[in-house]
């Protein structure tokens, strides 16, 4: 197959066979876009570099190696720009998406014209969110914004994963052991939390990371 100059190439990295192959016909409609490879799991995506991919579409899960591993697999090789494609909308996955290197982030139910623009922008380095993403992140930004008063700062990556574990009922001695950390600093973290989101206690808190959606639930 002949590629044109002025064309983006995708490899598509999705576990459903079904939805790969309406993703690549949606592609592929477009003039400036085309698909040259796919696979069903992340470990596929290193094959991007071979097949001259200029953009990675994948998706986060996936069985074996999940998108997030091999978007943060693809960052350290140097591998093509990644736009997550995936039904996940939480704050923490776009997070850990972001954080493992993606260019882009979006819905699987956005439009063809946002999902095309997307991945032009993402060839193109362009940081790209879908625009549900885009609007909850800023009201979270916005929530968070005004250092000093309680409820007004941004929480951290590994606040966000022990809020995640506190929605599981995780004991603090729980959380100690699973983030190789002393019960010391799971109060610290906790209160920072509590802090962080205006709550005083761990329901409030999980809670009010789910109505912000930073955790699952």
């Amino acid at each position: 197959m002949t590629v044109e100059d002025n064309v983006v190439r995708v490899m598509l990295i999705d576990d459903h066979p079904v939805v790969r192959a309406g993703l690549r016909a949606i592609l592929d409609g477009f003039e400036d876009v085309c698909v040259v490879d796919e696979g069903e799991d992340g470990v596929d995506a290193g094959r991007a570099v071979e097949a001259g991919a200029d953009v990675l579409v994948m998706d986060i899960q996936m069985p074996g190696v999940d998108g997030i591993s091999a978007t943060r697999n693809n960052t350290a090789v140097g591998g093509p720009p990644v736009l997550v494609l995936t039904t996940y909308d939480t704050g923490s996955h776009v997070m850990d998406a972001v954080a493992a290197g993606a260019t882009g982030y979006l819905l699987k139910d956005a439009p063809e014209d946002i999902l095309h623009r997307a991945v032009l922008d993402t060839a193109a380095g362009r940081r790209t969110l879908s625009p549900d993403i885009a609007a909850r992140l800023a009201e979270q930004v916005g929530r968070s914004g005004g250092a000093g008063e309680a409820g007004r700062e941004t929480l951290s990556r590994r606040e966000v994963e022990i809020l995640a574990a506190l929605a599981t009922g995780a004991s603090n001695r729980e959380l100690a052991r699973r983030f190789v950390i002393s019960l010391a600093t799971v109060k610290t973290h906790l209160i920072h939390i509590y802090q962080k989101l205006g709550v005083e206690n761990r329901t409030a808190a999980v809670a009010e990371a789910r109505s912000r959606r930073l955790i699952d639930g």
